[in-house]
C-alpha cells in the first residue's frame, strides 16, 4: 500500500479498500477464524452460557500515555464481559475512518489493538471498514461486539446486593480521565501519568470462585461515583464510602484540585468495583492484592439500609452527597 494518507478511495469497495483491509487490518488481527474473503466468521462451539456485549470508543486525542484508541477499544469491550462473569472469546471491529488521517498512524494503532487482543486472549474474527469524509470524524472511531462465555451457576446482578455488603474498587481511580486531560495540553499542563487502560479478567477471574460475591462493574464513563449511583437507584438502598480508604493517585488529586474537577467522576479503563458480602470482603481483597494490577485494591464503603443516597464521608467525618452526573466532564475519553 503505497498511500500515506486515507482517501475517500478507501471505502470504495475497490482495490484501494481491499489493500487497506489485507495489507493493514488483516496483516495484524490474523488469526484461525478471520477470512476477509467471507462476511460472517463461523465461531466454534462453547461451553457455557453465552455472553455478548458491544461499545464504541471516540477518545481524543487518539494517542495517549498507557494506551491508544486501538487497546482501548479492546480492553472497554473484554472488560465488560469480565465484569459480567465471562471469559471473552471473541470481538468484531468496525472502523470509521476520516478521510486524511495519516496511514502510518492508523498502522499503529491497529497493531496495539492486536497485540491488545492477543493479551486478552481474544480473538477479531470479523469487521467493516468505513471511510468518512474529511471533517466528518475525529481521525478514527471503533465499534466493537464481543462474545464470551459465562460458566452456568456465576450470576452478578444489582438483584444479588444486601444492605452491610462492603464495596471494593480494585485499584486508584480517575487515573484514565486525568492522562487523557494531561494529553490535550488544552490548559498548558503536561504529566507523565499513565491511562490505567488494562484487561481486567484477572482481575475478575480471582472473585469468581467467592461465594459472597454479588455484582461487578468497570467505572468507566462517570466513574466510581456514577456506579454507586447505578447501584443505588437499582436497589434503593443507600451508599457510604470514606474519603480516605479511596485510592487515588497523588497526581490525579492535584491535576483534580487546580482544574476543579472530581476525581470520582472521572473514568477509569482498567479498574473493576466489587460488591461482596461482608463476611467474604477480606478474602476477595486479599485476592486481589496479590495480583500486580491490584495491589493497591481497597475496601471503601459499604452498602446500607440507613442512608437514602450516595454518601461520601471525609476522614474529619463531615458528608458530602455523590449526586448523579449531569454535564459530562470531559469529551471523548473513551
Amino acid at each position: 500500500m503505497q498511500d500515506t494518507h486515507i482517501s475517500l478511495a478507501h471505502g470504495n469497495g475497490g482495490r484501494y479498500m481491499r489493500e487497506l483491509i489485507d495489507d493493514l487490518f488483516a496483516r495484524h488481527l490474523r488469526n484461525p477464524v478471520l477470512n476477509t474473503q467471507v462476511d460472517a466468521a463461523a465461531l466454534p462451539a462453547a461451553e457455557g452460557e453465552l455472553m455478548m456485549t458491544t461499545d464504541g470508543f471516540t477518545v481524543q486525542p487518539l494517542e495517549f500515555p498507557g494506551g491508544n484508541i486501538g487497546s482501548l477499544a479492546i480492553h472497554g469491550t473484554v472488560n465488560d464481559l469480565a465484569v459480567s462473569g465471562a471469559r471473552p472469546l471473541y470481538l468484531s471491529l468496525n472502523a470509521f475512518i476520516e478521510e486524511g488521517l495519516e496511514i502510518a498512524t492508523l498502522d499503529r494503532l491497529i497493531k496495539t489493538l492486536a497485540e491488545a487482543a492477543q493479551e486478552a486472549g481474544v480473538s477479531v474474527v470479523t469487521g467493516d471498514t468505513k471511510v468518512l469524509r474529511r471533517g466528518e470524524g475525529g481521525g478514527l472511531y471503533l465499534a466493537t461486539t464481543g462474545v464470551g462465555v459465562r460458566r452456568p451457576g456465576l450470576n452478578l446482578s444489582m438483584e444479588n446486593i444486601q444492605a452491610s455488603d462492603r464495596i471494593l474498587v480494585s485499584g486508584p481511580v480517575g487515573d484514565h480521565g486525568t492522562a487523557i486531560m494531561l494529553a490535550r495540553e488544552q490548559f498548558g499542563m503536561r504529566g507523565d501519568l499513565q491511562s490505567d487502560s488494562a484487561c481486567v479478567l484477572p482481575l475478575t477471574q480471582a472473585l469468581w470462585e467467592n461465594p459472597g460475591l454479588r455484582f461487578m462493574r468497570d467505572p468507566t464513563r462517570g466513574g466510581l461515583a456514577s456506579v454507586m449511583q447505578e447501584i443505588h437507584q437499582a436497589t434503593g438502598m443507600g451508599i457510604r464510602l470514606f474519603d480516605q480508604k479511596i485510592p487515588i493517585h497523588e497526581p490525579v488529586s492535584a491535576v483534580c484540585e487546580m482544574l476543579g474537577y472530581d476525581p470520582l467522576y472521572l473514568a477509569c479503563e482498567g479498574r473493576v468495583v466489587a460488591i461482596v458480602a461482608e463476611d467474604q470482603a477480606d478474602k476477595a481483597l486479599a485476592a486481589w492484592q496479590a495480583l500486580p494490577d491490584g495491589k493497591d485494591a481497597a475496601i471503601i464503603g459499604h452498602v446500607s439500609s440507613d442512608d437514602q443516597h450516595v454518601v461520601l464521608q471525609t476522614e474529619l467525618g463531615g458528608e458530602r452527597l455523590l449526586e448523579e452526573l449531569e454535564d459530562d466532564p470531559l469529551p471523548r475519553i473513551c
